[in-house]
């Protein structure tokens, strides 16, 4: 059986961007455990990872700025701004290009709050339990406690 060869750092990084946009930092985290040293034509050399980085960068397939654009977007419409900014800030990105894309988010943070709601959960709640539940639901999903409140008097009156 012939061994399947060694895709090149370059190779790996271009498949990574090819499925989906990554933040620099991400990219960087699942290309680090191939990048210790690469074989060439039977010599080992160290492989410089943020000259790769560096490169695709400035050839314009790595962007910090179009994967914050695909994450926010993918997401905005099931969780609140808190969960997306946080899922941001794990995923290495600016506080910069966060703080440009929360205006946005929080425009549309009731009206996908109220959907995410009404997909759950069909009435308002009857009792202090039920209202309970229905906050806690909505708290794990990022939104905030005056987006909560809204969406439960929305909802109050949604079923009147």
């Amino acid at each position: 059986m012939r061994k399947k060869p060694e895709l090149s750092l370059r190779a790996r990084a271009l498949q990574y961007l090819a499925r989906r946009e990554y933040s620099r930092a991400e990219l960087r985290a699942k290309l680090l455990p191939h990048a210790q040293v690469e074989e060439n034509f039977e010599q080992i050399q160290p492989v410089d990872l943020d000259a790769l980085l560096d490169d695709l960068t400035a050839r314009g397939w790595l962007s910090d700025e179009r994967a914050t654009a695909q994450f926010v977007h993918a997401k905005r419409s099931r969780f609140g701004t808190q969960r997306i900014t946080h899922e941001l800030r794990q995923r290495g990105i600016s506080d910069e290009l966060i703080d440009a894309q929360l205006p946005e988010l929080k425009e549309t943070e009731l009206e996908s709050a109220l959907a995410v709601w009404r997909r759950k959960f069909a009435h308002p709640p009857s009792d202090q339990r039920e209202k309970a539940k229905q906050m806690r639901f909505l708290q794990s999903r990022g939104y905030s406690m005056d987006t909560i409140y809204a969406v439960l008097r929305l909802g109050d009156h949604h079923d009147a």
